[in-house]
């Protein structure tokens, strides 16, 4: 299941390390890949605060 890191995977909010952990690749590549995709226009922060609101932290429980 996808779930944000709260680990040392976590740098803002955890949610690029728990993509990287759910892909199973180094959190170091998500980040880059998500910086590049932001500064080039094809992916706003919106999305990135959205995924944050959106995805349990790690060790919660949904009901």
């Amino acid at each position: 299941m996808l779930y944000r890191t709260t680990s040392s995977d976590a740098v803002l909010c955890g949610v690029c390390g728990g993509i990287a952990r759910y892909l199973g690749v180094d959190p170091t590549v998500v980040r880059v890949i998500t910086a590049v995709l932001v500064f080039a226009g094809g992916l706003s922060l919106w999305v990135y605060v959205i995924a944050a609101l959106l995805m349990p932290k790690e060790g919660a429980m949904w009901r």
